[in-house]
């Protein structure tokens, strides 16, 4: 097993037409041990997803080291990105969604123990404009997770729910990342979810983004699902962001 490690000494984007250059990220230096989970959270624009697109792969251009986690006996790491919309393939059921991405597309272990772990057995012959938005966001999370990967990137995947069924999906998040670990990089503006969810909170600047506050967040799964506990370490990360302004 190995860590994940990333040393990013520039990010820019040039200008285009009239927009001026941008320098999106700046000496953002951390490490994340294999499985941790850890949340990113900070102002808009801070350059949370360009992180992300740097540490998937799909963006090269920048200065600096990413060395991804890597689970011993694969020749490559194996990175799951979960985005702000499903993008589920309306034209294929749950199943077939979960088979496309899975190792053996005639279906495997892993898709039906994913269904089961989601509460969505019931459902793996239905279509996904059948399903309700909540229930098209566990068939995302199952399909992020259905190809075991070494470093699992999620950007915003709960956002635009109503805050009921956002908390049952970041407890259910929570299951199954419990029962198939992974290293998770998982990205947000709510600190109430960071909180719910990491292990620990990396809060970025702004523009360009660095790490302004690396805090552990050391609660239980009760505590987690508690909103008053929630709100009470909401307010002390609050307080210590302002103590270092």
């Amino acid at each position: 097993m190995s860590d994940l490690v990333v040393n990013i000494g520039a990010k820019s984007f040039p200008a285009v037409d009239r927009a001026p250059a941008q320098q999106a990220l700046q000496d953002l230096a951390f490490s994340v041990s294999h499985g941790e989970f850890v949340c990113i959270t900070g102002p808009s624009g801070c350059g949370k997803t360009t992180l992300l697109n740097l540490l998937a792969g799909l963006d090269t251009d920048y200065q600096g080291e990413i060395r991804l986690p890597r689970v011993t006996g694969r020749t490559a790491p194996v990175v799951g990105y979960a985005f702000q919309a499903p993008r589920l393939l309306p034209w294929r059921t749950v199943q077939e969604n979960l088979q496309l991405v899975a190792d053996n597309p005639r279906g495997s272990d892993s898709v039906d123990e994913l269904l089961q772990l989601t509460g969505l057995q019931d459902f793996r012959h239905a279509y996904p404009q059948r399903l309700s938005t909540g229930m098209q966001r566990r068939v995302a999370l199952a399909r992020a997770f259905v190809v075991s990967p070494d470093l699992l990137l999620m950007d915003e995947p709960f956002v635009s729910l109503d805050e009921p069924t956002a908390v049952r999906l970041r407890l259910l998040l929570l299951e199954v990342w419990q029962a198939r670990p992974t290293t998770v990089i998982f990205v947000t503006h709510d600190l109430r979810e960071a909180i719910q969810l990491g292990g620990r909170i990396l809060q970025l600047t702004d523009t360009p983004g660095r790490i302004a506050l690396d805090v552990p967040v050391n609660l239980s799964s009760t505590e987690r699902a508690d909103p008053a506990v929630i709100e009470h370490h909401r307010l002390r990360l609050l307080e210590s962001a302002q103590a270092r302004h």
